[in-house]
């Protein structure tokens, strides 16, 4: 009994800890080896907003959304390497493409969450010159039961080729 009660602990130990290991961001986040490329990153991706704010949200009434845009307005194709959440009760998806993501011409990605929950797998979107792409972000403000009422603040990573991560945030009070 005692032995059994052991090996299922130490294998729970063992997943938790390979879900962790595999589903953590890539350390080496900039492929571009050009400093001079590397030192104006901030110019690369121009985003309208990276914050917005839900304001009350309500778990009876279910699921939120929001719709951030970006474009790449540096020299050259920008890859998106890794999307992930901050939350599990967060999912982004990159939807890049002509137009808003109802238009036709466009790939879509995800949704992905949160590491540690899965595996965060790379996405490898590649953003053209001058092209404009959106992080649809979904928050469930029923995903935490009853106790997860108050203010929330929750972001969304995108590892890229350019530089340094492009992190869009959202806040909101949960209400019941």
């Amino acid at each position: 009994m005692d032995k059994t009660i052991l090996g299922v602990f130490i294998g729970t130990v063992v997943i938790i800890g390979s879900l962790i290991w595999f589903g953590k961001p890539d350390a080496n986040i900039n492929s571009n080896s050009n400093p001079t490329i590397a030192s104006h990153i901030s110019n690369l991706i121009e985003a309208e907003e990276t914050s917005f704010d839900f304001g009350n949200v309500s778990m009876a009434k279910g699921k939120v959304g929001h719709i951030f845009r970006f474009k790449n307005t540096g020299l050259e194709p920008i890859v998106i390497n890794k999307m992930y959440t901050s939350c599990m009760c967060t999912e982004a998806s990159l939807v890049i493409g002509p137009g808003s993501s109802s238009s036709s011409g466009q790939a879509k990605f995800g949704p992905f969450g949160m590491p540690g929950h899965g595996l965060a797998p790379s996405v490898k979107a590649v953003v053209e010159l001058g092209q404009e792409a959106e992080v649809e972000v979904v928050f469930d403000p029923a995903a935490h039961g009853p106790a997860g009422v108050g203010k929330i603040q929750r972001v969304v990573t995108l590892e890229n080729s350019a530089g340094s991560p492009m992190e869009f945030e959202f806040s909101a009070i949960v209400t019941p």
